[in-house]
Order: C-alpha cells, then structure tokens, then sequence
C-alpha cells in the first residue's frame, strides 16, 4: 500500500510550510485573529520624475489593504472578539513580521491583528 500512497503524493502539489507558502487554493480563510493584508505596490517614480530603486534596494512599503480576516479570537471566558480591521480597509504595517504567502500567484501576507500598527481613515 505504500506504492499508492507514493503514486497520490506525486500527482499533488507540495505545500510549503515555511517562511514563504505556496497555495494552490482559489481563496484562504485566515483563522482566529489573522489578517490577511496585500501590500500596497512600490512606487517607482515620484511625481516630479524622479526614477526610485527597484529590487532589494527598495524598501517595501509599509502600507496594505485587508484582503480578508478571521472570526476573532476568544478570551478565557469563551466570548468570541470579533477583529476591528475589516475587508477593503487601509492599514499601517509593520516593517518587517508577518507570514509571507502565495495565493494565485498574488503575494499576500498574514499578520496578528495585534502585530498591525493602525487603520488609515
């Protein structure tokens, strides 16, 4: 039985459960507190003109938008707190920290409601 075992295996894709995953899923429920966040894109130019650096020279920017979040997190009675962020809402982010992840070929990233530094307005 380990030859069929072996054969599943082959005909499905890895999951990576490191620092940077791959999903092949259509969409990702975050779990608990969990926010999923996309990072908004790097500018490459000012408005004056001005080329900025591209690649690992560049920092990435420290804004995103809740593509999604989790149900909430319970405290030790069992009452459920819903999360304050909710879908399509601009945040601060921190400059480093969160799970990096691949959805569809779209780069998200997974963060602690407690690790997000504010909501824009």
């Amino acid at each position: 039985n380990t030859d069929s075992f072996f054969e599943r295996c082959k005909q499905k894709q890895p999951l990576t459960m490191f620092r940077a995953t791959t999903l092949a899923a259509k969409a990702l429920a975050p779990m608990g507190d969990r926010i999923l966040i996309r990072r908004a894109a790097k500018e490459t130019q000012t408005a004056g003109g001005i080329f900025l650096p591209t690649g690992d020279a560049a920092k990435s920017p420290n804004e995103g938008e809740v593509v999604s979040t989790g149900p909430g997190i319970r405290d030790i009675s069992g009452v459920l707190h819903a999360p304050t962020l909710a879908k399509g809402d601009s945040v601060l982010l921190p400059e480093y920290g969160g799970m990096k992840i691949e959805v569809n070929k779209e780069e998200l990233y997974l963060f602690r409601e407690d690790d997000i530094l504010g909501k824009f307005e």
